[in-house]
């Protein structure tokens, strides 16, 4: 922890006392994030900030407003991308404009566009 104290006791300071961040550290900062088994607070209190300022950066890197340093010699996951299987298309059926309620030997012909509550009606006195 020696050497990073004594990195942020050279970071320029406000007026007020805050620390003046320059792009390119937070840009380091921002990368160390990035290194596997690292985590954002775990990098945040190594430079005595808030998790959510190092999120913000990391928003601000998303967004080209921040560019990282050369990350060579980083590890990262590789990608697969899968081909999606083909969807089934659902059987055609020949369109009508009737619909046909059978019952043993009596058929009623409706139109399609009847109601549902009649279909039901006349479904419940084809059973009695």
């Amino acid at each position: 922890m020696g050497a990073t104290s004594e990195f942020l006791a050279r970071m320029p300071r406000r007026a007020d006392g805050k620390r003046i961040w320059p792009s390119e550290v937070k840009a380091q900062v921002v990368a160390e994030t990035l290194i596997e088994g690292e985590t954002v607070k775990a990098v945040a209190n190594r430079y005595e900030l808030i998790a959510s300022t190092v999120s913000d950066w990391r928003r601000m890197a998303r967004q080209g407003k921040l560019v990282l340093p050369n990350l060579d010699g980083m590890n990262f996951v590789p990608v697969e991308v899968e081909t999606p299987a083909p969807v089934a298309q659902p059987y055609a059926t020949p369109c009508s404009s009737t619909l046909d309620v059978i019952k043993g030997d009596v058929t009623v012909r409706l139109d399609a566009a009847t109601p549902a509550a009649r279909i039901a009606e006349i479904a419940r006195a084809l059973t009695t």
